[in-house]
């Protein structure tokens, strides 16, 4: 993968976020901090260039980015965070006003006709044969009109968290749906496995 596109603009849009939140999450000084990104960057990239290209119709491109950026950060950290350290850092250093209006035009859409139809594509494409840094969904309506449920069997992020040494610290992501979805104001989310956490698929 190049560092053009989504890569770019994910460095661009949160850097300084995950930077400031260091000093409010962490309690690093402003030049540590700095450091810690400037570091960070040179990781990110590193991690960046040894994920393969994701294809066309793939829509986890974004996710697996931004678990690219938050190992670089955690690996540059001198002290390895808990996992509710990361979480609360990673949702503050994520949910951005940018990132929050992002979610409430997403909410917009939820259960339309179009989210549906994409939720099928993205179930029939079934990526992470290909592609062991995407995903794999299985999708289920619900008979009732209600909603309908995802069921994730392979998780790019587990994976590449896994080659950093970091997989403990995975749920600290999982968290963020829970965060995304109470953004976009359209849904209640409702999770009860992890393959994180030793689920045999995330729902």
């Amino acid at each position: 993968m190049k560092y053009i596109g989504i890569p770019l603009g994910m460095w661009v849009l949160f850097e300084k976020s995950f930077r400031k939140n260091l000093v409010s999450e962490f309690g690093y000084n402003k030049i540590t901090a700095k450091q810690i990104s400037k570091n960070a960057k040179s990781r990110y990239k590193s991690i960046i260039r040894n994920l393969p290209e994701f294809e066309k119709g793939d829509q986890f491109k974004t996710n697996i980015v931004g678990c690219a950026m938050l190992g670089a950060f955690v690996l540059s950290m001198p002290k390895r965070p808990s996992v509710d350290e990361l979480t609360e850092y990673y949702s503050k250093a994520m949910m951005t006003r940018f990132m929050r209006w992002l979610c409430r035009q997403s909410g917009k859409k939820k259960f339309t006709a179009k989210d549906i139809a994409e939720m099928k594509k993205t179930a029939e494409l079934k990526a992470a044969d290909r592609n062991p840094y995407s995903w794999n969904m299985d999708f289920y309506e619900y008979s009732d009109g209600s909603g309908y449920e995802g069921r994730f069997t392979k998780c790019g992020i587990c994976v590449l968290m896994k080659e950093l040494g970091l997989f403990d610290l995975t749920p600290a992501m999982c968290r963020l749906d829970y965060t995304m979805s109470e953004a976009g104001g359209a849904t209640n989310f409702v999770r009860r496995y992890t393959i994180a956490s030793g689920g045999s698929y995330c729902d």
